[in-house]
């Protein structure tokens, strides 16, 4: 199943990013004229913002307000939902596989393996597809690659790279994706060992004074014609601080600036969403000189918002854990 929607894709030119706008809608309709972008070649004509499946939706006991966000995020014209086998033990996909049962054509639906084998990651996968209600994922992908010997396990005669290719061509899985936050060179090991369909990494504001994803690793997925989908861009809210940057609406649209299809959020509220989706709406390109003025915002505290990359302060997150939540708690 391919869900493309209205307008013509967004494109990136003279280092800019440019973007089609879907039909302009009248207030009564549910869907706002959010940006749309290729994700990669995927056919899929992705929003600017994304809901991710982790905050209030990994959340136990917190159905009725999972559901709320979930719905509301399809509403106002989200049209990927991305989660994982792992977040909240499973009860991410429960709660988005609720939702999906009444609403599964309206998205691009991406979940994750966290098993680095090919028997470990089919049988995740059979749970994952029985949790979200679904005969088929639109996007399979290896959850939170930190290192290189993860590769060489993926890799190897009994690795998931092998139950990755299974399903995609038995038809369960469309395309194929690899994640991570904590070491560019290591994605860019991956996907030059495999020409996967999207990459999940991460991007914000104080990305260039660390392990910096956009200096090699983003070009590179452009080169290729990944789907390129940005997380991490709140940091857990240790990117906002007093006398630093303190607006998320800022921290979004120095993302959205960047050459990539879309950025995925969990959100932990239906307000928190709409304020998102409202940056989304609004996103103007921003020049150079505006870009390194956010940046300059960070650059007094930029290793405790980029605490997920290896070496940074905090980094002590378990394999697999990969976090697109907006705040703590």
């Amino acid at each position: 199943m391919k869900v493309t929607g209205a307008g013509t894709a967004g494109i990136v030119m003279g280092g800019r990013v440019q973007d089609a706008r879907a039909s302009e809608v009248s207030p009564g309709e549910s869907s706002p004229p959010m940006p749309e972008r290729p994700l990669g070649k995927t056919g899929h004509n992705v929003r600017l913002f994304s809901l991710g499946g982790q905050a209030t939706v990994e959340q136990p006991n917190m159905d009725a307000e999972a559901d709320a966000i979930i719905n509301r995020a399809i509403d106002l014209g989200v049209n990927y939902i991305d989660t994982a086998a792992r977040y909240g033990g499973g009860v991410s996909q429960v709660y988005i596989g609720r939702v999906m049962a009444s609403r599964r054509s309206e998205v691009f639906l991406a979940t994750k393996t966290h098993d680095r084998t090919r028997d470990g990651s089919l049988q995740l996968l059979e749970e994952s597809l029985k949790a979200l209600q679904t005969d088929h994922l639109d996007l399979w992908q290896l959850h939170n690659i930190t290192r290189k010997e993860q590769l060489d396990q993926i890799f190897a005669d009994n690795g998931a790279i092998h139950a990755m290719m299974q399903a995609k061509e038995e038809g369960i899985v469309k395309n194929l994706g690899i994640t991570g936050h904590a070491d560019p060179d290591v994605l860019l090991d991956g996907i030059q060992r495999f020409d996967f369909d999207t990459i999940l990494l991460a991007l914000n504001p104080a990305d260039k004074y660390h392990k910096p994803f956009m200096d090699e690793l983003l070009p590179m997925a452009n080169e290729k014609g990944m789907g390129v989908i940005a997380m991490k861009i709140p940091a857990r809210g240790r990117l906002f601080q007093s006398g630093g940057l303190t607006s998320m609406k800022e921290a979004l649209t120095w993302t959205f600036s960047q050459p990539i299809s879309t950025v995925i959020v969990g959100c932990d509220n239906v307000a928190q969403l709409e304020e998102n989706v409202s940056a989304a709406v609004g996103f103007q390109p921003l020049n150079s000189s505006q870009m390194a003025s956010i940046e300059d915002k960070v650059s007094s505290y930029p290793m405790e918002a980029s605490f997920f990359k290896a070496g940074a302060a905090g980094f002590n997150m378990p394999d697999g854990q990969e976090d697109d939540q907006q705040m703590d708690g």
